[in-house]
């Protein structure tokens, strides 16, 4: 096959390119724009690969989409190319509704497109995969919220209704609902995922985890907003591209696959277990617990995510390799293996935003 991985220079999107050059006989050919979190150097090691192909491309550009699609003839589509961003989405909502809603629309037309012109067989086997989040469901109710005879909390099913909070999440949102009309109004053949958060190596410092263990060896204040107790399923980025694959290559057209980590953990709880990895990996005089602080919590916050990734795993055969004890202790050791990459990466514009989106306040 040759899959077109539309934001294969992010952080999910690289290790989708990097885990079908190594692990597969299949091609890619990656789209992106180049955006303040596309690096191309999270792709350096399988970029001079023959299967290879790159296109600096904004997928809003109907022309360029149109041309990309006839050069390339895929097999496949894999659509990761998204503002993602909770906090930039809050204060500069307008790229996320160009870049997810727009974006999603003319790379779906141009895919139409493109499908309806192929022959037979190559038309039935054709997959347009949109990878999507959790977010769009909203949130779960907290532990604290419910009853103590209550047994269990509700996880996020395919069925789940949507409920997103934030421009981002709406945006998202949007961009599935999309995918699902083109599927029954023009039959073009759809898959859509939704994955819970996602961590480890080439993650762009702007998201909690490269935050903190860069903050932490850097001797700088570890931001938590409001109590940290907002609990999240964590996916190691890995298991999250292997998963991905699965479902280009064996899913059911029309079918949803929720994808999560089988990691709930608050907020709180994952910037401590970072600390005590970095007092063994990295000790100094005292824990870096102590440079834990609590910034005002973000508006409109959700407070509980969770994936029942039950679906994929009878259907599909897949299931997380890593726990979140062996996925944390993996990306800790690789931030402090490749520095190159995290000083080519922190860039002045990447430095004011931190400032202006994570100063020292009271909650």
């Amino acid at each position: 096959m040759k899959i077109l991985v539309t934001g294969g220079a992010g952080f999910i999107g690289s290790a989708v390119v990097r885990h079908i050059i190594s692990e597969t006989a299949d091609s890619v050919v990656n789209v992106d724009k180049l955006t303040y979190a596309g690096n191309l150097e999270s792709v350096a090691t399988v970029s001079s690969d023959p299967r290879y192909a790159f296109e600096q491309a904004d997928i809003c550009d109907k022309s360029a989409m149109a041309a990309i699609f006839a050069r390339h003839q895929p097999d496949a589509v894999m659509h990761l190319a998204a503002e993602s961003h909770v906090d930039r989405s809050i204060s500069g909502p307008a790229d996320f509704i160009e870049t997810n809603i727009v974006g999603t629309y003319v790379l779906l037309e141009a895919a139409r497109q493109y499908w309806s012109e192929l022959d037979a067989s190559r038309k039935e086997a054709f997959r347009f995969h949109h990878i999507s989040t959790d977010e769009v469901y909203g949130d779960l109710p907290h532990p604290d919220e419910v009853s103590d005879g209550q047994n269990s909390l509700p996880l996020f099913t395919e069925t789940t209704s949507y409920a997103p909070s934030s421009p981002y999440s709406a945006s998202k949102a949007s961009s599935d609902h999309l995918v699902r009309a083109w599927l029954r109004t023009y039959g073009l053949p759809t898959v859509v995922t939704n994955c819970s958060n996602n961590y480890g190596p080439y993650h762009f410092p702007e998201k909690l985890i490269p935050l903190v263990i860069l903050n932490a060896l850097e001797g700088k204040n570890l931001p938590i907003y409001g109590k940290g107790d907002q609990i999240r399923d964590w996916l190691y980025v890995e298991d999250h591209a292997r998963a991905l694959y699965t479902v280009v290559t064996n899913g059911t057209v029309g079918e949803t696959y929720n994808i999560g980590g089988h990691n709930e953990k608050q907020n709180l709880q994952v910037v401590e277990t970072i600390c005590d990895l970095l007092d063994e990996m990295v000790p100094k005089g005292q824990s870096y617990r102590q440079q834990i602080s609590y910034v005002a919590d973000r508006p409109g916050h959700d407070r509980r995510y969770a994936i029942d990734a039950g679906k994929i795993g009878r259907e599909l055969g897949w299931q997380p390799l890593e726990t979140f004890e062996s996925g944390i202790r993996k990306t800790v050791q690789w931030y402090l293996d490749n520095t190159e990459w995290v000083s080519n990466v922190k860039s002045g514009a990447y430095q004011t935003w931190i400032t202006q989106n994570y100063s020292e306040r009271q909650p």
